[in-house]
């Protein structure tokens, strides 16, 4: 990686933005965020007004996605 380069990172199940949380703590950016919960994206587009909400995993397609340097996720979360 070049010195100065930025890492940035995609989110799937997102949720209340714990994953783009713990990135922007450690200098990466958080680009795009995939969750289908209204609360949730509530919370994480005020929190990271940047980021894009890409909306449900099952209907993403991936090359249309930004790029980003690291894909994170956590297993959907059940009642």
């Amino acid at each position: 990686m070049e010195h100065g380069t930025e890492l940035t990172m995609g989110s799937l199940f997102d949720g209340i933005g714990g994953f783009p949380l713990a990135a922007v703590r450690n200098g990466i950016t958080p680009v795009w965020a995939s969750e289908i919960e209204p609360f949730p994206i509530q919370v994480t587009k005020l929190r990271f007004p940047r980021m894009i909400h890409v909306g449900d995993i099952t209907r993403l397609n991936g090359a249309l996605l930004p790029p980003v340097d690291i894909i994170c996720g956590g297993s959907p979360c059940q009642d």
